[in-house]
This record gives C-alpha cells, sequence and structure tokens, in this order.
C-alpha cells in the first residue's frame, strides 16, 4: 500500500461515487492522501490500513429505528464496542438496529463494507443524521473511505468535521459512547 496525495492520476475503472468524493474535496481545498487496496470488509484489515495511512480508520455503523423512519451514521474508533442501549439513551430513539443495505445505498450511495463519512455528499435531502463519538474528534487525522472500500484516505479531522460538513449540509450530534464490554 503506498500513500499518495490528492486524487488517483488515472480514473479509468474506478466508480462514479468514488470520483465524486476527490471532486468535492478538490473544490473545498481540502488536502487528503489516498492508499489502494483490497477490498476491507472488517476492522483487521482496516487497522492494516490505518498504519499505511498514520491515521484513524473509525468503525461506520448505518443505524436505523424500528419504523425505518429516521437513519443515522454513527462513526466510533475501531477498538470502540457499540452498545445500542448506551446510543438510544443518548439520541432519544429506542430500538435502534441495523439498516438494511438496500437504504445504505438508497440514501448515500454506499454498500456494505464502504460505510463513510463521505457518503454525506450523496443525502442532499439530509435523511441520514450523523453521530460522532467524541474520541473521534480527538485525533489529528481522520480515515476514512471513499464511498469504495478498495481505496481510504485521510484528512485532518478539523476539515472533515468543519468545511466538509458544511459544504454537504449536515451536522453531527457528538455522542459519548464508553466501549466496555
Amino acid at each position: 500500500m503506498e500513500l499518495q496525495k490528492g486524487r488517483p492520476r488515472d480514473e479509468e475503472g474506478r466508480l462514479p461515487k468514488e470520483i465524486r468524493v476527490y471532486d468535492v474535496l478538490d473544490r473545498l481545498g481540502i488536502q487528503y492522501w489516498r492508499v489502494d487496496h483490497e477490498p476491507a470488509f472488517d476492522m483487521q484489515v482496516c487497522k492494516d490500513i490505518d498504519k499505511a495511512l498514520g491515521a484513524l480508520i473509525c468503525k461506520n455503523l448505518f443505524l436505523c429505528n424500528r419504523q425505518k423512519t429516521k437513519f443515522y451514521l454513527l462513526m466510533l474508533p475501531g477498538d470502540k464496542v457499540f452498545k445500542t442501549k448506551e446510543l438510544s439513551a443518548q439520541i432519544g430513539s429506542s430500538r435502534l438496529s441495523f439498516a438494511d443495505p438496500e437504504d445504505m445505498e438508497k440514501y448515500l450511495d454506499i454498500t456494505p463494507g464502504s460505510m463513510s463519512l463521505m457518503g454525506l455528499i450523496n443525502d442532499p435531502e439530509n435523511q441520514v443524521r450523523l453521530l460522532v463519538d467524541e474520541d473521534v474528534l480527538k485525533e489529528e487525522w481522520l480515515g476514512c473511505h471513499p464511498c469504495v472500500n478498495t481505496s481510504s484516505i485521510k484528512l485532518l479531522t478539523a476539515a472533515a468535521f468543519g468545511p466538509f460538513l458544511e459544504a454537504v449540509h449536515h451536522d453531527m450530534t457528538v455522542v459519548s459512547l464508553k466501549g466496555e464490554e
């Protein structure tokens, strides 16, 4: 895995949703570094990518309420344990569960294994509420997928949760998850 600055020189074979991410970041003047890799389907692979990027890749969970009327993207450190009860109390939504892959595609144009903050560029109607564990915000760098799981990017955390979120017209709700077994 070779760390490269900015978008790929050759975009052939890359999906439009990945290129849209680079277009938005470039338009906003947000610097980012990228590494291409085999598909990342689990946190162990992400740990190897973390090392190559020199950044924390978050666990990104796509959740919904029981009625499937409210959708959430939860970002937390990859080594933190997630408990629905703990989160439900903080956001006032009971019976949280994992949303269906079809809803991921519908609202964020993302498939399982590619979930990322960058998917919010595909949610102009703000159907997805962003939830960020406070520990994510303590890191200088943030690593994430550019809507595909064969590349990862790193950018300054302040840029991701500042200019990027403003540009995609999303707010974040900061949550405090203990992450204990």
